[in-house]
C-alpha cells in the first residue's frame, strides 16, 4: 500500500527546489516551516489513508453512465466530500474567494500525493484548480464573485473543454460555435470528446470552460473565443436554477484511470425542453479565448507532471516492497537465513537492485525538476526585479517537467512490472495499473513531442538564449561543488555531471543556431531527444544538490549513492543524445519516404 513519502518530498522542496531559501529571504509572507510540516504531514495522511485505498475499487468499477447520469466508484463522493471538507482545493487559490493562498509549491507536493493515491480521483481536483486560476486571471468580476467561492471550495468542479473528434492538438480547426445574446450571454453549440470528469456526481454544479468561435470570428486559432458555461445556471442569490442545455453523452472506454469519467459532452441540441444552446459568458476577449485558456492549460502541464511523479513512486514503492518478499534462486554472496538451499529475496540479485535504483532515481530527479518548475512559478510573482527572470525559468522548465516527469512515470511502472515478474503481469497485483494510469500522461494536456517543440522554438530563445544559459551555469555550480565536497562516496559523479551538462550546452548551441538560420526542420528533428537529454542532466545535478545539501533527516549518505548512481549509470546515454540532436535530422529526412 501507498505511504506518501513525507520527508523526502519536504527535503527536495526545501533544500533542492529553494522553499527553505525563499521563506529565510521573507519572500512567502508569514509562511513557516512548522506550517510546511504540518500541511505535508496531513497531505500524506489523507492520500495514504483516505484515498489510496479506494484506488483499486476505482479502477475495477470505473464511473458508470445511465440516461446521461453518470455515478463515480463506490466511495468516491463521500471521499470527495471528506477531501474538500479538509480545505485542500483552496491550498493555492485567492484569500478574496476563500482560498489560503499558499505557495504553489506545497500546492503542487499535494498534488503529487493525490495521485499517487489515486490519479484518476485526482483528475477531478486538479482541472478545478485549472479553472479557478483561469477565471481568476481573465474573468469578469461578475463571473468572479459568482463562480470563484464554490470553485474554491471545492463544492463545484471545473472542466477543460477543448478537444474535438476532428480537432485535437490543431485547436485552430475547431467547428463549436457561439451566438451572441442582447443580454450579454451566449449560445454554446457544438460536441467535445475527451473531457475529464465532464459529468459526475461528486458536486453540486460543474462549470465547463469552453472554446468556441463565433460567426464573425477570424480563421484559425485567432478566432477562437472562451467561454463559461454552468451545468447549472446560477440565481442571482447564488442558489442553483434551472439544468443548462448540455449533457454527457457517452463515457469512454480507457486504458487506464478508469475511475475519472472521461466525457463526450454535447452542447445545445435542447435535450431539457429549453431554447436551444447551452448559455454561456466570455471570460477574456473575443477572439482571444487561446490565450485564457493557456492560463488553465499552463496549470495542468505541471500539474500532469506531477501525475508521472507521483504514478513512479508509488510503482517504486510496490516494486521495493515485492522484491523485498519474493524469494528466487540465491544471489552472489547472498547469506541469507543460513538455512541449506534457502533462496534469497529478489532484491538482493545485482539486476533487480539495478531497476529499482533506477526507479528510485528517476522518480526523485523528475520530482525536483518538477517541484523546481513550482518555486520559479512562486517566485515569478514576489521577486521584484526578478520577475521576468523567474518567469522565463518557469517558462523554461514547463515543458521539461510535464514531459520528462511523465515518460519517466510510464519507464518507472513498466520497470515496476518487470520487477515483478509474471505477476506483474497479472491484475491482482496492481502493479498493472500504475502503467495503464501513467499512459495517458505523455498524451494529454499537449504531448510531449508539442512540449519538445515548444521548448525548442520558443523557450531556448527567450532573453536571446540567455536564460538556458544562465541554467546551466548553475548546473556547472553545482557539479564544481560536488567536485570539491572531498566526500568519497560520489565517486565520478563530478566528471559524469560535466560530461552531461557540455553535453546539454553543445546540443543547445546548436539548435539556437539553428534557429537563427531559420532551419527549424532540423531543430525540430532533435527536440524530443534534447528534451530527455535536458531531464536527465537536471536528475543528476538536482540529486547531487541533494546530497551536497546539510542533511536534516540523516540520509545525507543515501542521497550521495543515489546521486552517484545515476549519474555512473544513467548520465552515459546523453552523449548518445546529443549525437541524435545534432545529427540525426539527415537520417530522419532521408528515410521519410519508407513511410508513404
Amino acid at each position: 500500500m501507498y505511504k506518501a513519502p513525507v520527508e523526502e518530498i519536504a527535503f527536495t522542496l526545501r533544500h533542492v527546489a529553494g522553499l527553505a531559501k525563499a521563506i529565510d529571504d521573507g519572500l512567502l509572507g508569514d509562511l513557516g516551516e512548522d506550517l510546511v510540516d504540518a500541511i505535508l504531514s496531513e497531505a500524506g495522511r489523507f492520500a495514504s489513508d483516505e484515498i489510496a485505498p479506494l484506488a483499486e475499487i476505482g479502477d475495477r468499477q470505473g464511473s458508470r453512465i445511465a440516461d446521461g447520469k453518470v455515478t463515480t466508484p463506490d466511495g468516491w463522493r463521500d471521499l470527495y466530500h471528506d477531501w474538500i471538507s479538509g480545505g485542500w482545493n483552496g491550498l493555492s487559490a485567492s484569500e478574496e474567494f476563500g482560498g489560503q493562498a499558499l505557495p504553489h509549491m506545497l500546492n503542487v507536493a499535494a498534488l503529487e500525493m493525490w495521485n499517487s493515491g489515486s490519479m484518476a480521483f485526482a483528475l477531478c481536483p486538479t482541472l478545478t484548480m485549472g479553472a479557478i486560476e483561469a477565471i481568476t486571471a481573465h474573468g469578469s468580476d461578475r463571473l468572479k464573485a459568482t463562480y470563484l467561492p464554490k470553485l474554491v471550495s471545492g463544492e463545484w468542479t471545473g472542466t477543460m473543454n477543448l478537444t474535438e473528434p476532428h480537432a485535437g492538438s490543431d485547436l485552430g480547426v475547431l467547428k463549436a460555435r457561439a451566438e451572441r445574446r442582447d443580454d450579454g450571454s451566449y449560445r454554446i453549440f457544438g460536441q467535445k470528446i475527451f473531457i475529464t470528469w465532464g459529468e459526475h456526481d461528486a458536486a453540486d454544479n460543474i462549470i465547463h470552460l469552453v472554446l468556441a468561435r463565433l460567426p464573425d470570428a477570424p480563421a484559425g486559432t485567432r478566432g477562437i473565443s472562451l467561454f463559461l458555461v454552468p451545468k447549472f445556471l446560477v440565481n442571482d442569490d447564488g442558489s442553483l436554477g434551472p439544468r443548462n442545455d448540455l449533457f454527457c453523452h457517452a463515457l469512454e472506454h480507457k486504458l487506464g484511470i478508469h475511475g475519472s469519467p472521461t466525457c463526450t459532452m454535447i452542447y445545445g441540441d435542447g435535450r431539457f425542453g429549453n431554447e436551444k444552446g447551452a448559455i454561456g459568458w466570455l471570460v477574456g476577449e473575443e477572439n482571444k479565448g487561446l490565450a485564457c485558456m493557456f492560463t488553465m492549460m499552463n496549470n495542468a502541464r505541471l500539474a500532469v507532471g506531477m501525475q508521472g511523479v507521483a504514478i513512479a513512486e508509488a510503482a517504486t514503492q510496490k516494486a521495493v516492497a515485492y522484491a523485498r518478499e519474493r524469494t528466487q534462486g540465491k544471489a552472489p554472496g547472498w547469506t541469507g537465513s543460513g538455512q541449506a538451499g534457502a533462496m534469497s529475496p529478489i532484491i538482493e540479485h545485482p539486476d533487480v537492485i539495478r531497476m529499482l535504483l533506477t526507479m528510485k532515481a528517476l522518480t526523485q530527479g523528475a520530482r525536483a525538476i518538477a517541484y523546481s518548475c513550482a518555486h520559479a512559478t512562486d517566485m515569478s510573482h514576489r521577486a521584484g526585479k526578478g520577475t521576468r527572470h523567474w518567469q522565463e525559468r518557469a517558462a523554461l522548465l514547463t515543458p521539461i517537467a510535464k514531459s520528462f516527469a511523465t515518460d519517466i512515470g510510464v519507464d518507472v511502472a513498466s520497470l515496476g512490472i518487470q520487477v515483478h515478474g509474471g505477476m506483474g503481469f497479472i491484475e491482482e497485483t496492481g502493479a498493472a495499473r500504475y502503467l495503464r494510469d501513467a499512459r495517458i500522461a505523455p498524451i494529454y494536456e499537449g504531448t510531449n513531442g508539442i512540449q519538445a517543440i515548444d521548448l525548442v522554438t520558443r523557450k531556448l530563445p527567450l532573453s536571446e538564449g540567455n536564460e538556458v544559459r544562465g541554467l546551466i551555469a548553475e548546473l556547472r555550480d553545482i557539479a564544481d561543488g560536488v567536485a570539491q565536497s572531498n566526500r568519497d562516496g560520489f565517486g565520478g559523479t563530478a566528471e559524469r555531471l560535466r560530461r552531461a551538462i557540455d553535453d546539454l550546452a553543445e546540443a543547445t548551441d546548436w539548435l539556437l543556431a539553428q534557429l537563427a538560420a531559420g532551419n527549424t526542420t532540423e531543430a525540430l528533428a532533435g527536440a524530443t531527444p534534447y528534451q530527455r537529454l535536458f531531464g536527465l542532466t537536471l536528475t543528476g545535478c538536482y540529486l547531487a544538490k541533494g546530497g551536497l545539501a546539510e542533511a536534516t533527516d540523516g540520509k545525507a549518505n543515501d542521497r550521495i549513492a543515489l546521486c552517484r548512481f545515476a549519474a555512473e549509470n544513467l548520465l552515459a546515454e546523453t552523449s548518445a543524445l546529443k549525437d541524435s540532436v545534432v545529427n540525426g535530422a539527415a537520417s530522419l529526412a532521408a528515410a521519410r519516404s519508407i513511410l508513404a
